[in-house]
């Protein structure tokens, strides 16, 4: 499921930037991820964008998860 969630995040150099967007759409990464901080709803995140589907606001969920859990490391 991981993987397959995954694939609808891509990274295309001429589209917003190079910035990570969902299935090719002009739809960042960042821009849902700000809608859910500010507490919309997945429901209305769907109303508001009929051409995302529940699918992709998971995927941006992992995706962010994913690229949060990196370890930092201090110099000595």
């Amino acid at each position: 499921m991981e993987d397959i969630s995954l694939q609808r995040i891509t990274v295309n150099a001429g589209q917003c930037g190079g910035r990570p967007c969902i299935r090719g759409l002009r739809v960042r990464v960042s821009d849902v991820l700000e809608l859910l901080a500010a507490g919309e709803t997945r429901e209305q995140i769907l109303l508001d964008y009929p051409y995302l589907e529940a699918e992709d606001i998971t995927a941006v969920l992992l995706y962010a998860a994913r690229h949060f859990d990196h370890p930092v490391l201090k110099a000595a």
